[in-house]
């Protein structure tokens, strides 16, 4: 069997998720017919680039060309098959900004022409008690773009309208991609951190300071906090990153802050931090683990959780989330600095990402 009609028996397996590829029987003139993607065939090998039928939107679907995809580190966990059980063969990329070109029978919330995004959650059952009780971001039946579902490294995507965003005229394709994932991620992480009940966040640490930290640093410098941003030990490029865009103080992640902290958000995916910003968050403080996945966390004594003190973690997204960050980050505004890179030079924005060599974020420009 060959790979590609191997790919489409394997979508059909699954008639019940909202992602299918397919051949489309009947194809508008204006559309071409096949699409350049860039493929994970097995976790730790690079990407391949292949020519793939066009995938057909179903009854609730949106056809998407895509302008533009960011790279988000939990891609590099799943090509290194740290997070288990992915689509395979894979398109990665769940930050998506694109256009609607097609749109199913009963996808009718988004017209023709729309600019939208794509995120990260991509469908949910609606009928769990998490989607239930405003948690569906806790779904079992939970589909994720770019992981379970097909994503965003590609000429062409497919959609579930309910979890799409209408974007901001104010933002380019390129800009507006890292806001779907290092935006949206990043937002309901600091929520998680600012919004604890009894607890005023003056002084609010970041620990990781890439796609994610770069964006919240802006949303709480424009809220009046006081942010400190922990990097890599010796990477002065970020720290001065950091400080251009409004933090107080910037060092090593081995380090202590000046002054002790209200609450810490961890986006790099290091066990070892956790300890590490628990002694220096004071009490009643709260540690927010904003990844998808982290090394192993190291033995450390009750005394620095005494107090206390919460550790949080933070599990994919809601709508909720995305329509409120959407809302502020124009305000703000927002600016996301970004790398761009063709769609066949993804595995090289892999690498660059993985070794640090990318300020804010990388993002893929179908236009180069």
């Amino acid at each position: 069997m060959s790979l590609q009609n191997g790919w489409i028996k394997m979508a059909r397996k699954i008639p019940e998720r909202p992602q299918v590829y397919q051949l489309k029987v009947a194809m508008n003139e204006c559309n071409p017919e096949t699409m350049i993607a860039m493929v994970l065939e097995r976790p730790g090998e690079p990407l391949r680039r292949m020519r793939l039928p066009l995938p057909v939107p179903g009854p609730k679907e949106l056809l998407i060309k895509v302008h533009a995809c960011g790279i988000c580190r939990t891609d590099l966990h799943i090509l290194d098959g740290e997070l288990a059980s992915p689509k395979l063969p894979l398109i990665p990329g769940h930050e998506i900004i694109g256009t609607v070109i097609d749109r199913g029978e009963q996808a009718r919330d988004f017209e023709i022409n729309d600019r939208i995004g794509v995120p990260w959650l991509g469908y949910t059952d609606g009928s769990c008690s998490f989607c239930k009780s405003g948690r569906e971001n806790l779904c079992d039946e939970a589909g994720f773009t770019g992981y379970t579902l097909d994503g965003g490294y590609a000429e062409y995507a497919v959609a579930d309208q309910r979890f799409c965003f209408p974007i901001s005229s104010s933002y380019s394709a390129v800009q507006a991609a890292p806001l779907m994932c290092a935006g949206l991620i990043g937002y309901r992480s600091y929520r998680l951190a600012t919004h604890e009940p009894g607890l005023e966040v003056k002084r609010l640490g970041i620990y990781g300071f890439g796609a994610a930290a770069h964006i919240v640093c802006q949303i709480a410098v424009h809220q009046n906090k006081e942010v400190y941003a922990f990097t890599r030990p010796g990477d002065e490029t970020a720290q001065q990153f950091a400080l251009r865009l409004g933090a107080i103080w910037a060092g090593d992640s081995n380090r202590q802050p000046p002054q002790s902290l209200d609450a810490a958000i961890i986006f790099a995916p290091v066990g070892s931090l956790i300890p590490a910003a628990l002694r220096a968050t004071g009490k009643g403080g709260i540690v927010v683990c904003g990844g998808i996945h982290m090394s192993d966390v190291p033995s450390f004594p009750y005394s620095i959780l005494w107090e206390e003190r919460t550790i949080k973690s933070v599990a994919n997204l809601t709508r909720r989330d995305g329509l409120e960050f959407l809302e502020i980050a124009p305000k703000v505004p927002v600016k996301t600095d970004v790398q761009t890179y063709p769609l066949e030079q993804a595995n090289r924005a892999i690498e660059d990402l993985r070794h640090g060599r990318i300020t804010g974020a990388a993002v893929l420009d179908m236009n180069l």
